[in-house]
């Protein structure tokens, strides 16, 4: 559709391709409902107001109408499918825009991997916007299976949808000023940046958004982002599957300070997209909890939208493109009708739109493993060790000192305590590197599991509570070319087969859940209670989020930002 045809078409000189009667427009700049009609022609709001001919005319009957979701941060690639059968699971709750970091396909094949997300993204009802990954990889405390400097960043420029540099998860990098990290930031001056700081303050706090960093989504507590706000950032309000900061945040969403906040899922799984939901979950909740629903609903659409300069979406007016949800609860927002570019999409819950095929070349044959010497034992070398312990809801850890449990001569784990064994192995160069630690708080009582789902280096990360029961687990994974297992000594008791990039599956989302559902309940039957064992196992791999996590390299000390020894001893820290 030509410019002055779409013009026209306005002045109702030339009929709308499509008319929704008797609508209750969700206003954004107003905050307030008007009923009208929507003439829509070709992708775009042409008009609002009785009197359009329309070639097609659907009467709402008095139903809610808002603009499609916009989801202001996350990775496709923790929902265990790729882009394409990604937007079957969110666009029929509404999401019509995402704005993805990639670095989790990157941290594996670099560059093709960025461009394989948007290559399969294409031709889907969702338009798939991108941030330059910043953090590949995330420190030199980890091994990932590539590396992109500043020039590699500068070259996907050209790239349409990429609209700036992702999370800096390297604030220590930033605040000591390192010249690799600066690079970045200059290449995509004017560009936005996005933030990544958690527990960041005081003068290091100011030094990170002096460097041209204005958003976070770290923020878990309102205390921080309150600081964070006063100094001008956007925050990301997250509620993912391991990182839930909704309660914690939404105290802080008032008539003043919303205008600053997105709604963002960063890492949500499968599972939690077909049962709860995406932005539209967000929504409810934000809602449920006191939130005016015009609020939390602009905080899903026309705040991104001003966020990353997408001035074509966010709202329902003349000139922005007819991504549009139907619904009948304001209090509860369940799309039943969603349109993308005018044309209807989902209906109920149901993509409407064909499956397609995907090309994945390239992709798979990344689970590269030395297992000539590997040896997962650990020598008993003090009274006390440092153990990693899981924060139930989030995805910070505590750095806990505890008495080491010991037989003949190795330090092992002990099940009554909750301690369980875990081990990264090196899985992109066959290096035979292997970091070993332990862990409170994954409630293993038997066995183990493993994954190549490790943030962001996505080594092969393995927990348990016996060396036979990891081996097996770690063994299947690897022989599968990526992907999350459930072991109890030499048996496999389910797996979940990850061959794209060990990140995801290249089967139909049903299939995806199905085997999830599995493995799952054999992961439960070894006494786990977390929500979403193998998320959290993965985040325990994150170098840059406090306080002690574990790579291939050893354990991290994220405070210091350094290596530090398993044992602890006393007079020497």
């Amino acid at each position: 559709m030509t410019l002055s045809e779409r013009v026209a078409t306005a002045r109702g000189d030339e009929p709308a391709d499509l008319l929704l009667k008797n609508a209750r427009v969700v206003q954004l700049y107003t905050c307030d409902v008007e009923e009208t009609d929507i003439a829509v022609a070709g992708p775009w709001i042409v008009g609002l107001g009785k009197g359009h001919a329309a070639r097609e005319t659907v009467d709402l009957e008095g139903r809610f109408v808002a603009p499609g979701f916009i989801d202001a941060h996350l990775h496709i690639e923790s929902a265990l499918v790729p882009p394409r059968e990604f937007a079957r699971a969110v666009v029929p709750r509404g999401v019509t825009s995402v704005v993805i970091d990639p670095h989790e396909i990157a941290n594996v094949l670099g560059i093709e991997g960025i461009r394989f997300m948007l290559r399969d993204a294409d031709g889907v009802p969702l338009d798939v916007f991108s941030m330059a990954p910043s953090c590949v990889p995330a420190s030199d405390l980890s091994t990932s299976g590539a590396v992109l400097e500043a020039a590699d960043l500068a070259g996907l420029l050209v790239e349409p949808g990429l609209l700036g540099l992702g999370e800096v998860m390297n604030y220590h990098g930033v605040v000591r000023a390192d010249e690799a990290v600066l690079a970045k930031l200059r290449a995509f001056s004017g560009r936005v940046i996005d933030g990544h700081a958690p527990g960041l303050s005081g003068p290091f706090l100011d030094a990170y958004i002096a460097a041209g960093i204005d958003s976070d989504h770290e923020c878990s507590v309102a205390a921080e982002a309150r600081v964070k706000l006063r100094r001008g950032m956007w925050i990301y309000v997250r509620e993912g599957t391991s990182a839930r900061n909704l309660d914690a945040l939404l105290p802080l969403v008032t008539s003043n300070t919303e205008r600053r906040f997105c709604l963002c899922t960063d890492d949500r799984d499968l599972a939690d997209l077909a049962v709860e939901g995406s932005i539209d979950h967000l929504v409810r909740r934000a809602v449920a909890a006191g939130v005016d629903p015009l609020i939390a609903i602009r905080m899903a659409t026309l705040n991104p939208a001003e966020r990353f300069g997408l001035a074509d979406r966010g709202a329902v007016a003349p000139g922005r493109r007819a991504d549009l949800i139907v619904f009948r609860d304001l209090a509860q927002p369940r799309p039943e009708l969603v349109y993308k570019d005018g044309k209807l999409v989902a209906r109920d819950g149901r993509a409407l739109w064909p499956r397609g095929e995907r090309d994945s070349a390239g992709t798979a044959n990344t689970v590269r493993i030395d297992w000539t010497n590997l040896d997962l034992s650990i020598p008993l070398r003090g009274r006390r060790l440092r153990v990693i312990g899981v924060v139930p809801g989030q995805i910070v850890t505590e750095h806990l000192l505890l008495e080491t449990s010991s037989e003949q001569g190795l330090a092992v784990a002990d099940p009554a305590r909750d301690l369980s064994k875990i081990a990264v192995i090196e899985r992109h160069h066959a290096s035979g590197r292997v970091g070993l630690g332990f862990v409170r708080g994954l409630g293993l009582e038997r066995g183990a599991i493993a994954g190549t789902v490790a943030h962001d280096h996505h080594n092969l990360v393995v927990a348990g509570v016996d060396d036979r029961s990891m081996l097996t687990a770690a063994r299947a994974v690897a022989e599968s070319g990526g992907g999350f297992a459930a072991a109890q000594g030499e048996a496999l008791l389910a797996m979940l087969p990850l061959p794209i990039a060990g990140l995801m599956s290249d089967q139909p989302m049903e299939r995806v859940l199905a085997q999830h559902k599995a493995l799952f309940a054999s992961v439960k039957k070894l006494g786990s209670p977390l929500h979403d064992p193998f998320l959290a196992l993965g985040f325990l791999c994150l170098e840059v989020i406090p306080a002690l996590k574990i790579t291939d390299r050893g354990l991290v000390d994220v405070e210091r930002f350094s290596l530090v020894p398993l044992f602890f001893e006393e007079g020497v820290e």
